[in-house]
């Protein structure tokens, strides 16, 4: 199987279960509060579910050592998040929703972990190690198209059943295509993924910084819809700012990609992106549609970047246990990314708004590139995007 296909089916994987499967969430989270199904404390209760599911997935796939058990989690996963967005058209109010959630966040880290990890090692086998990364650019296509499905369903004024109906159909129709091209697992992978060598010392900053990324960014990837809605109050503009949230993480994931490489310079992009965040989120708070369009780029283009960034330096440390530890970094994000929205529905509950949430966001973002500044000195072998 050529690397293009490889790529190309995982793109598609991605799309379904962090666009579709994770990620939808957020334009249908005004729909979910204007029909009365959830209160915004509820919303981030939701989200919650959602990353606590995420969380059991990712330490859960750690388990997948043979072929035959990385296959069975990466199509069972990939199928599931079809299955839960369809019974989502027929879920109503917050416990049946959060049920749904929390089995689609097991689902879609399955994915995540082992799609990153194959693909990886078949653009690496191909000798085109570069091309490993651009699978990120499955999710944020996800987020952009997602988010136009809405904007367009909004202005035929569908609510929140057709639109999951929708999303579930284009969930089904691009696993049927992804299937039978996703890459199959050898011994020899699955023999790396065991291998028992010591981690390095910097692996471990990196995952304190990617916990902290995922405390942080979640805030506005959760909750970026709703606080466009309430902005605008219900004028289409606000459904704008979804997708464009997905084309800058797009542009963000191509431009890294085809950065020039020089030794340390994914730590240096890394802390960039990281802080590029943290002003983003901090633009959030700003008055107008400015504030959050500065918000949205912000934000937005750095998103998927620095979680390339993240695999990419842990290649770096440790090339021979990249599949494990993509496996343990993800779930330190969604032990992370679960603090997020529970710390945004107290924000809502005692403070009745996300100040306060959008605020601990930018602080942690801030932290997390802090922890990147000295690294561990280490050599700079084949890399995600060498």
């Amino acid at each position: 199987m050529s690397l293009f296909i490889t790529l190309f089916a995982s793109v598609l994987s991605l799309f379904v279960a962090m666009g579709i499967g994770r990620f939808t969430l957020t334009p249908q989270l005004p729909h979910l509060i204007a029909e009365g199904q959830v209160d915004l404390t509820g919303a981030g209760l939701l989200a919650a579910a959602n990353y606590l599911g995420y969380l059991v997935g990712a330490l859960d796939a750690l388990n997948a050592k043979t072929p035959a058990q990385i296959r069975q989690r990466l199509l069972g996963g990939l199928w599931t998040c079809v299955l839960l967005t369809l019974a989502s058209t027929w879920a109503h109010g917050l416990w049946p929703h959060a049920v749904l959630r929390f089995a689609s966040g097991v689902a879609s880290a399955w994915v995540l972990v082992l799609v990153t990890g194959l693909a990886q090692q078949a653009a690496v086998a191909a000798g085109k190690p570069r091309w490993g990364g651009m699978i990120f650019v499955g999710p944020s296509l996800g987020v952009l198209i997602t988010g136009l499905m809405a904007l367009v369903m909004n202005r035929l004024q569908q609510d929140s059943a057709h639109l999951w109906l929708l999303y579930g159909g284009a969930a089904l129709l691009l696993t049927l295509i992804a299937h039978p091209l996703l890459p199959r697992p050898q011994q020899a992978v699955s023999a790396a993924a065991q291998s028992p060598t010591r981690r390095p010392a910097a692996l471990y900053p990196l995952l304190g910084a990617y916990t902290l990324v995922g405390l942080g960014y979640i805030i506005p990837a959760t909750f970026l819809s709703q606080m466009a809605a309430a902005r605008f109050h219900g004028q289409w503009q606000a459904d704008l700012f979804w997708p464009c949230f997905g084309l800058a993480a797009t542009v963000g994931v191509v431009l890294t990609c085809l950065r020039r490489q020089t030794p340390g310079g994914t730590v240096r992009w890394l802390v960039v992106v990281l802080w590029l965040q943290a002003l983003g989120m901090l633009a959030c708070l700003l008055p107008g549609m400015a504030g959050l369009a500065l918000g949205v780029l912000l934000t937005g283009g750095p998103f998927l970047a620095g979680m390339q960034l993240v695999m990419q330096r842990a290649r770096e440390l440790d090339p021979h246990g990249h599949t494990r530890n993509v496996g343990l970094l993800t779930a330190g994000f969604a032990l992370g990314q679960l603090s997020g929205p529970l710390l945004a529905a107290l924000s809502s509950h005692f403070a009745a708004s996300l100040q306060p949430a959008l605020w601990a966001a930018a602080l942690a973002m801030l932290l997390a590139g802090l922890l990147m500044i000295k690294p561990a000195p280490a050599q700079l072998p084949a890399a995600v995007c060498n």
